[in-house]
């Protein structure tokens, strides 16, 4: 909470600050709404508030003048202000952990074979929606929604954003299936 009160206060871009911060919004009315009748686990809500707080950081500064990740870009002698990677390897990371919590609770899927490929695909889908939206706005907008597309004039973001999402999703199942199946247990 205290992080988004500070994202909304003096933003660098209060349009784009907006743009930012809604899914997160969204997501927390989504869950308020539903926790009476499904509760996830503290490990899939904790991941829920890493990803609230990348958003909101992203909102206060934009994603391209994330002050930290400017001095990174200095220090590596990097083309662009790379945060909105972080945002979106959280992008494909968090919602990979939501899909999968949501598949085991509800018994959405039987062959398990098919399991892991079957969210990734779905957080790769999430990710090209998004981007979907960015382009959107970004014409309907004009300037006003460059921040919020936040290319940095690097030609090949879209695809790379998607990527990011998609590794996102790859590294949560392969390296938080485990732990996320022991709060399960507690769950189920």
């Amino acid at each position: 909470m205290l992080t988004f009160i500070w994202s909304i206060i003096n933003p660098k871009e209060e349009f784009t600050c907006f743009l930012e911060i809604i899914p997160a919004i969204i997501g927390i009315l989504i869950l308020t709404l539903t926790f009476n009748k499904f509760r996830f686990s503290n490990f899939t809500y904790t991941l829920i508030l890493f990803h609230c707080i990348i958003l909101f950081i992203g909102g206060h500064y934009t994603y391209a003048e994330v002050p930290f990740f400017d001095y990174i870009k200095e220090v590596f002698h990097q083309s662009r202000n790379n945060y909105d990677k972080v945002g979106h390897f959280a992008q494909g990371f968090v919602p990979a952990m939501i899909i999968r919590e949501l598949f085991i609770r509800k018994k959405v899927i039987a062959n398990q074979s098919f399991f892991n490929f079957i969210i990734i695909c779905i957080c790769l889908a999430i990710s090209a929606a998004y981007e979907w939206i960015e382009w959107f706005v970004s014409i309907a907008t004009g300037e006003g929604g460059d921040a919020f597309l936040g290319t940095q004039g690097y030609v090949w973001d879209t695809q790379s954003d998607m990527l990011f999402a998609t590794i996102g999703a790859t590294v949560a199942l392969l390296l938080f299936s485990k732990t996320q199946d022991n709060q399960l247990r507690n769950i189920i």
